[in-house]
C-alpha cells in the first residue's frame, strides 16, 4: 500500500475534452464518470481483481484503487493501468496482493527505449523483452513507449 506519483499530462486520454467543463458544474458526476472510464480501461486490459473499485478525485488528480489481486504482478499492472492515465498525478494504493518484494518501477523518459533502460537495469540491452513481457497488456508493441509512462521492472 502507498501512494505512487505519474505524470498528469501523458498517458491514455480516457476523459474527453467536457470533463474539465462538467468537473466545474458537478464534481461528483464528472468524479464518478473518470472513475468508470479508468476501471473500464482496466478491465479491456484483462487485468481484474476481486471487488476492484476505482474512485478519481478531480481535485487532486488522485486516483484511489481498492481490492484483493491473485497476485503481486497484477495488482501492479492495475496500479499503472490507473495511474498512465491523462488527468491521474497520482494513485493511492489499498489493494491487496500475496506478500512479494516491493515493485520497481522506471519513468520512461525522452529518447528511451527499451534495450535502454533494459541496459541500464540489466546491464544488458537484449533482456528489454522481459521488461516488455512484464508491461503486457498495457504495451503492444516493444516500441510504442512514451515519455512519462511509468513502466514494471521485473526482478531476474
Amino acid at each position: 500500500m502507498g501512494m505512487f506519483s505519474f505524470l498528469k499530462e501523458a498517458g491514455q486520454k480516457l476523459f474527453g475534452s467536457k470533463h474539465e467543463e462538467e468537473q466545474a458544474a458537478d464534481p461528483a458526476a464528472a468524479n464518478q464518470s473518470a472513475s468508470q472510464a479508468i476501471l473500464d480501461y482496466i478491465s479491456s486490459m484483462g487485468l481484474g481483481a476481486s471487488n476492484l473499485a476505482v474512485a478519481f478525485d478531480g481535485a487532486t488528480s488522485t486516483v484511489t484503487v481498492s481490492g484483493d489481486a491473485a497476485t503481486q504482478e497484477d495488482k501492479e499492472k492495475i496500479l499503472l493501468c490507473a495511474g498512465n492515465v491523462s488527468g491521474v498525478s497520482c494513485v493511492n494504493d489499498n489493494m491487496t496482493a500475496p506478500a512479494a518484494e516491493e515493485p520497481q518501477f522506471h519513468t520512461v523518459q525522452s529518447g528511451d527505449t527499451l534495450s535502454h533502460i533494459s541496459k541500464e537495469v540489466y546491464g544488458d540491452a537484449n533482456k528489454y523483452n522481459v521488461i516488455f513481457e512484464a508491461n503486457k497488456p498495457m504495451l503492444s508493441s516493444p516500441d510504442k513507449i512514451y515519455p512519462g509512462q511509468n513502466l514494471r521492472i521485473p526482478k531476474l
